[in-house]
């Protein structure tokens, strides 16, 4: 039997790997994947390019980070000449512009890079695309203020209509794909017209979800304590391997969950350690604030700030005490922002990575923290995983893709 034809994807602005992830387990082969930071091109090397060897990398283009429009500029020909060699370009522009959880500056340079996105499109021409972002993407800025004010997803709609593509809008909560976290993204499906119509995607997505986790081994609805409840810290710690002067858990030895059983894999058989699970150095003040919190705050799950946080001896703009019987909030690049369900600690790179359904073998890679200026060039382990898209849900939008592909 003649093997089954690998279908080709592009990743761009691929962040740590976790949309590549997650197409790789869905047998996709990756063409190449445009970066432009540093840190988070370090995590995506070491684990799809050097490890998985999932990029049959082109010889013109070089194997490091890369900015969007340095490749535009630099490779125009070269992309060219992918045309009808692409099955698929994944991957959207930065999100913090857009963000409903930041201050969404219309004026974000970042924004741009919708455009040049688009242009991107139009020189490879891919047969498919896969575009993701913040569901603040859908709306209008001030558009209380300024008649006629337009989303920028309905800018690109347009420009990828213009460029021959039928394209079909969702808003997709991950949480219904067995993703612990209660995160909802923008998702835009588009398909060449001579091909088809996107217009299927979600509801194969659907289709598919339950023989999918079945297969996985798990449920369809995975809770915060389900994915992190064997990386207590009163399991026991050793220094950090890779942060001087921290400490780091052990896996814990209880009955695993079959979430933690997947993510696990056979990474405990040659580390005695998760990666990434150092724990933050907090004050005694810090400390004494959580135990109190964990004993005496009424409700979980629930962001407390305003009044409360000077009545409850809070320091920081606001923090969640995390319900570990229900999905996960949103994670986030800033790790203050989460307070650990039943220890006084914030979360780990680990813990997220968890959350956001990364296998304990994808070691993060570089700072986990960063501060002051060097927030604007830094891209830490912890703001990495709160950057990406879930392997768990990318997984199943390949197999999906696929299908939609082959007749």
């Amino acid at each position: 039997m003649a093997e089954r034809q690998k279908h080709s994807v592009i990743d761009l602005f691929a962040g740590c790997g976790g949309l590549s992830l997650g197409l790789y387990q869905a047998g996709w082969e990756g063409l190449f994947a445009i970066e432009k930071n540093a840190f988070a091109f370090e995590t995506l090397k070491y684990n799809l390019i050097d490890n998985k060897h999932h990029f049959n990398w082109p010889d013109w283009l070089p194997q490091t980070e890369h900015e969007i429009n340095e490749v535009l500029d630099k490779y125009p020909e070269q992309l060219k000449s992918l045309r009808g060699k692409v099955d698929l370009v994944a991957g959207g522009p930065p999100c913090q512009g857009f963000s409903m959880a930041g201050k969404r500056v219309e004026e974000d340079v970042r924004n741009q890079l919708v455009f040049s996105y688009i242009k991107f499109i139009e020189l490879v021409q891919p047969k498919m695309i896969l575009f993701e972002n913040v569901k603040g993407f859908t709306y209008a800025f001030d558009k209380n203020k300024k008649d006629g004010a337009e989303p920028y997803s309905h800018k690109v709609i347009r420009g990828l209509e213009k460029l021959g593509y039928n394209v079909k809008p969702h808003v997709i909560d991950f949480s219904k794909y067995g993703v612990p976290q209660r995160r909802k993204r923008f998702i835009l499906v588009g398909v060449q017209k001579e091909i088809g119509s996107p217009e299927c995607f979600e509801k194969l997505l659907m289709e598919n979800r339950d023989a999918f986790l079945a297969q996985k081994g798990l449920k369809s609805n995975n809770t915060l304590q389900d994915a992190i409840s064997d990386l207590l810290r009163s399991n026991g710690e050793v220094p950090s391997p890779d942060r001087k002067g921290f400490y780091s858990g052990k896996y814990g030895k209880t009955k695993l969950t079959s979430y933690e059983k997947l993510m696990r894999g056979d990474y405990p058989k040659t580390h005695k350690i998760a990666d990434s699970h150092s724990f933050a150095k907090q004050t005694p003040e810090k400390i004494a604030c959580y135990t109190k919190l964990l004993a005496e705050y009424p409700q979980k799950g629930k962001r407390i700030d305003g009044e409360a946080r000077a009545q409850w001896g809070i320091k920081q703009r606001g923090i969640t005490i995390l319900d570990p019987n229900v999905v996960s909030p949103t994670i986030t690049g800033s790790p203050d922002d989460y307070l650990h369900y039943c220890e006084p600690r914030i979360m780990t790179v680990r813990e997220c990575a968890r959350i956001q359904s990364f296998p304990d073998w994808y070691e993060i890679k570089k700072k986990y923290t960063t501060g002051g200026k060097m927030r604007k060039v830094e891209v830490p382990r912890y703001t990495q995983i709160g950057n990406a898209i879930p392997p768990l849900f990318a997984e199943q939008a390949g197999i999906v893709l696929k299908k939609m592909l082959e007749p």
